[in-house]
């Protein structure tokens, strides 16, 4: 019920990354994407809170690969990312994606990994990148049906 609640909260996210990063999806889409990212990220990488403990969550760009994520409040702009947070920031994409969007086989225990349209996608094996890269918007949907069927389940056994 509490995550209900935060989602709900949620449905006002800052994008500080701005709409160039929606990929031409209305405001109202990229808005249930970024919830859906929320529920999924669950941490701030910086202060460790739940998103949404402090407001509306800020959508920014981080690294080399320009990763997208989510930051609890406007205080931890200005802060470095905690490597234990970006850890579990990680465990939980991970444990929420579950499933190879390519092979549709379980990730193995120390699944690589790609950054595909800003986001991290896990895979069962480097070839699977490729294909990915070939058609991210197939596989980026298969990913985002894997979360929602993982924030589903987390949400009946609360």
């Amino acid at each position: 019920m509490k995550t209900l609640r935060t989602l709900v909260a949620l449905s006002f996210v800052v994008a500080v990354a701005g709409m160039a990063s929606a990929g031409g999806r209305s405001p109202e889409e990229q808005q249930k994407k970024d919830q859906l990212h929320i529920a999924v990220q669950q941490i701030c990488p910086v202060s460790g809170q739940q998103l949404g403990n402090h407001g509306a969550p800020i959508k920014v760009t981080v690294g080399e690969k320009k990763e997208e994520i989510f930051l609890c409040c406007q205080g931890c702009l200005q802060q470095k990312i905690d490597p234990k947070h970006w850890a579990t920031i990680h465990a939980n994409v991970a444990k929420s994606q579950r499933v190879c969007p390519v092979m549709k086989k379980p990730l193995p225990q120390s699944a690589k990994w790609t950054i595909v349209e800003g986001r991290v996608v896990y895979v069962c094996c480097p070839p699977c990148t490729d294909k990915i890269a070939a058609d991210p918007t197939t596989y980026l949907t298969a990913v985002d049906n894997l979360y929602a069927e993982s924030v589903a389940q987390r949400e009946g056994t609360r």
